[in-house]
């Protein structure tokens, strides 16, 4: 998940009861494997005395930030956000080094084509 960030910022009251998902986001952070996948971000936790409520700021590598409101929203549904933004970010990369142009524009006319699919074929035609 790191991997895709450049920068972490969990904001938050000690005392506040809707502190959870910040908690599970810091130790998800904090585990060996996304650190090691991403060893330059830099994770700031900043602990609040006010009654601001909690919240996760993350700065993606192409230096989009997001904000995530953590009353309302899982530590995993974060993660798995940062996830499917992060994989476009490598999609738009490859087609970028690729020489092509980003977004790929599909045709009207192609998208209501149909598709004939494919079979899987039986166990017995694999042998043959």
């Amino acid at each position: 998940m790191l991997k895709f960030l450049s920068k972490v910022r969990i904001e938050f009251n000690a005392l506040d009861p809707r502190i959870a998902s910040c908690m599970e986001f810091l130790a998800q952070c904090n585990a060996r494997k996304a650190k090691e996948s991403n060893p330059a971000c830099q994770l700031q936790v900043k602990r609040r005395t006010d009654d601001h409520p909690p919240k996760i700021i993350v700065t993606f590598v192409n230096g989009v930030e997001e904000v995530f409101d953590a009353t309302s929203t899982p530590a995993q549904t974060i993660r798995n956000m940062i996830l499917e933004k992060g994989q476009m970010l490598e999609t738009e990369q490859m087609f970028r080094e690729a020489g092509e142009k980003w977004p790929v524009i599909i045709p009207e006319e192609e998208i209501h084509q149909s598709f004939p699919g494919t079979k899987p074929r039986k166990a017995e035609e694999k042998k043959q």
